[in-house]
């Protein structure tokens, strides 16, 4: 009579590990190594961070600022010169009048205008809602061009919020948005959802950010104005392009993913977005760069729906969408690649197993 022998360990299955990334593992640096790579370490994030937060603060500066000019010919024109003189600052453009400066500052097309009577005298256009800071600059600028004895007429056409005059409590509620999408990916990628279920975890975090974001920010606190769905969905999209950033790189280059991603969104996405001010304030390519992020497009996008009725969203909105679709379909790759070397371990395991 024979009889079969059995393993004396479990027998591994396909399922096992299937849920997240098999576990790398490798040699502890030598001592001396890792001594030095912490010390080299160190001050080169302090250097980095310093560098993406202080760098575009110290250099705080109107780079094409679009303005416009608007009134008789004779007196625009000097007022365009004068502006121009002022090197890269400003990106001038003309309007016959008042009123088609006020439609240019409401779709967002100019930040604010200059606009003259047949004396000279000028008349700001401001809109502090797309930057208290931009449009004191804006009204400096108008009182260094003033004839003398002349007073400056300021016309606020899309103002702030009550609540938030100066726009310091939109600046500071971006932050959470941007830990939101960072955590929203982290947790993705620990917990091991892929394909799916991923998606759906990235889908139902988002969207239930974006509604408690806006019952705090435009309900409760009234920093944020505008249709109140509308606002919703932008901070939802703005937490949904953030965690799909993350998920997505983590699903193709594992945990490591997840720092390029808060790199992305933190690091660099958020002293180069302009929240606080505008991003043509931003020194270049910081003002460009920062605008193709997640949360700079978010900023502009959330600024856009809030107070300019969509005005001059367009943009903002492909990039978020781009960064969405794009971190999707990493996720979507990312967990048939994983569950590919997931079987191919098992089906080894089963072979030497195998009586």
């Amino acid at each position: 009579m024979s009889t079969q022998r059995q393993p004396t360990s479990a027998t591994p299955t396909p399922e096992a590990g299937a849920g997240s990334p098999p576990a790398r593992s490798g040699p502890p640096l030598p001592p001396a190594r890792a001594l030095i790579a912490v010390i080299v370490a160190v001050p080169l994030l302090i250097g980095l961070v310093l560098w993406a937060f202080a760098w575009p603060a110290a250099r705080t500066a109107p780079h094409d600022l679009p303005v416009g000019v608007a009134g008789p010919a004779s007196v625009t024109e000097r007022a365009a010169d004068g502006l121009a003189a002022q090197g890269d600052a400003f990106e001038v453009h003309r309007y016959a009048d008042q009123a088609d400066a006020r439609r240019a500052i409401e779709n967002r097309e100019i930040y604010g205008a200059f606009v003259f009577d047949e004396n000279g005298a000028p008349e700001v256009l401001t809109a502090s809602a797309g930057g208290g800071s931009v449009a004191q600059l804006l009204v400096e600028a108008a009182q260094r061009q003033a004839p003398d004895g002349v007073g400056v007429t300021v016309t606020d056409v899309v103002p702030a919020p009550d609540a938030d005059p100066r726009g310091a409590a939109f600046g500071a509620s971006l932050l959470p948005l941007v830990m939101a999408g960072l955590a929203t990916g982290v947790l993705i990628t620990v917990t091991g959802l892929r394909g799916g279920r991923a998606l759906a975890g990235l889908l139902g975090g988002a969207a239930l950010a974006g509604i408690i974001a806006a019952l705090l920010s435009h309900s409760w606190l009234g920093v944020l104005a505008g249709d109140w769905w509308a606002v919703a969905g932008t901070l939802g999209l703005l937490v949904l392009a953030g965690g799909a950033t993350v998920a997505g790189f983590a699903a193709l280059l594992g945990r490591p993913g997840i720092g390029v991603g808060a790199l992305l969104l933190m690091l660099l996405g958020n002293p180069w977005s302009g929240a606080s001010s505008a991003p043509e304030m931003l020194p270049a390519p910081a003002n460009l760069l920062g605008q193709w992020l997640p949360t700079g497009a978010g900023s502009s996008l959330l600024r856009s729906v809030a107070f300019f009725d969509g005005g001059g969203g367009g943009f903002p909105l492909a990039v978020l969408l781009g960064w969405v679709l794009l971190g999707a379909a990493a996720v979507l790759i990312g967990g048939r690649l994983t569950a590919g070397r997931s079987a191919t371990t098992a089906a080894g395991a089963l072979a030497r197993w195998r009586p």
